[in-house]
């Protein structure tokens, strides 16, 4: 039986591809792919979009689709995440355009992946590195107080004992979550 999400999550990231959109896929399905399982209501991907693109995608996912052109240019001008609704499903995407360094190095790394949903298409998906990386800075910039976010970062690190440190440790310092890795760390050991 194909999972709901995966419905929304195919059809996006075939319009993605099709209108040449580089993405890849991270928050708690990257983070389930490479750590514990969770349930989730929505898919998080970094895409490299320019507001132009916006019309095309919206028109790309058609009438099954909340999908409102003039606030996706705005916040991709404004370089901050919009919303995408996949109405047969109700599940909700966030986009992050590609704005910083770390989300050009996520794309580079990323590699196909399966997602542990049921009837995902193959994508591409955070490293674990990656998405151990962006869970601290998420998890830095709500305040540090989403379990969800810190279980998370727990189970990417019980679950991928052969991770690039040189490759976090570089990427942590850079985004200022060096402090969290390492209590993670502890947390992890115990």
């Amino acid at each position: 039986m194909t999972d709901p999400l995966a419905h929304g999550l195919n059809e996006l990231t075939s319009a993605l591809t099709a209108l040449g959109i580089r993405f890849v896929v991270g928050g708690s399905l990257a983070s389930s792919a490479h750590g514990v399982l969770r349930a989730t209501l929505d898919g998080d991907l970094v895409a490299v979009i320019f507001p132009p693109q916006a019309k095309l995608l919206a028109k790309a996912l058609g009438s099954g689709w909340y999908a409102d052109p003039e606030m996706m240019q705005q916040a991709i001008r404004e370089g901050r995440a919009f919303n995408l609704i996949h109405i047969p499903s109700a599940m909700k995407f966030d986009i992050f355009p590609a704005s910083t360094d770390f989300h050009d190095t996520q794309l580079e790394r990323a590699t196909p992946t399966p997602l542990r949903v049921a009837g995902a298409a193959l994508c591409p998906v955070a490293t674990p590195e990656d998405i151990l990386l962006a869970k601290l800075q998420w998890y830095r910039d709500g305040g540090e107080i989403s379990d969800r976010q810190w279980s998370d970062i727990g189970g990417i690190l019980a679950s991928n004992p052969g991770l690039d440190w040189e490759y976090v440790n570089s990427w942590a310092a850079r985004l200022h979550v060096t402090d969290l890795l390492a209590r993670a760390r502890v947390d992890a050991e115990r």
